[in-house]
């Protein structure tokens, strides 16, 4: 399993999001691999989309979206919650790709015990579900997927054909409107249908 190469992340945010669907997301913990096809994202830019982070210009907190591709963007959200995203673009050009659900591949039993959860469905169908089923937590934040052993994404062994679905992102307030959600058609573990 070797990690994508930083030329796939520096490309523009939406087609790095749609292009992330079917690829493993791999996360060594404790001598257990944890694996999970992605599903289900979302796709976040700059000044543009009153969705991001980065809307209003670098903080401390969203300061990785404005570096290269490639690097782990977590993020902690609801006061309760980590939130996994994978940073796209060039340098200054601030994107990142919400990592919003996976199909469990491998390590499932460590997930359900991460999550205290044994419906195999209701395991990794949303960003914050995923995040305690392979314990990403703010101490992944900023390592570069490129190089990590820890935590990275690969391509799938075997590519496999689905279609695409395209619709509005998901609990946001500013750019909810952009059809910037994109998920495997008919993959029962898909946050929302």
């Amino acid at each position: 399993m070797k990690p994508l190469p930083r030329r796939f992340y520096i490309r523009e945010t939406l087609t790095v999001a749609e292009e992330l669907l079917g690829k493993k997301l791999v996360r060594h913990t404790d001598n257990t691999r944890l694996v999970g096809k992605i599903v289900e994202v979302e796709a976040y830019r700059g000044s543009d989309d009153p969705g991001s982070h980065a809307y209003r210009g670098m903080t401390p907190r969203n300061r990785l979206m404005f570096g290269k591709g490639g690097f782990a963007y977590v993020y902690f959200t609801y006061g309760m919650h980590y939130c996994f995203n994978v940073v796209t673009e060039r340098q200054n050009a601030p994107g990142a790709v919400l990592i919003r659900a996976l199909e469990p591949l491998n390590g499932i039993e460590t997930m359900r015990k991460n999550r205290g959860n044994k419906n195999l469905l209701n395991l990794t169908n949303g960003p914050a579900k995923l995040t305690e089923a392979m314990n990403i937590t703010k101490k992944q934040n900023g390592l570069d997927l490129t190089r990590s052993k820890e935590l990275f994404i690969c391509e799938p062994k075997v590519k496999e054909k689905f279609e695409v679905v395209s619709t509005k992102r998901i609990g946001i307030k500013g750019g909810a409107d952009k059809p910037w959600r994109f998920y495997i058609k008919n993959n029962k573990s898909v946050s929302r249908k």
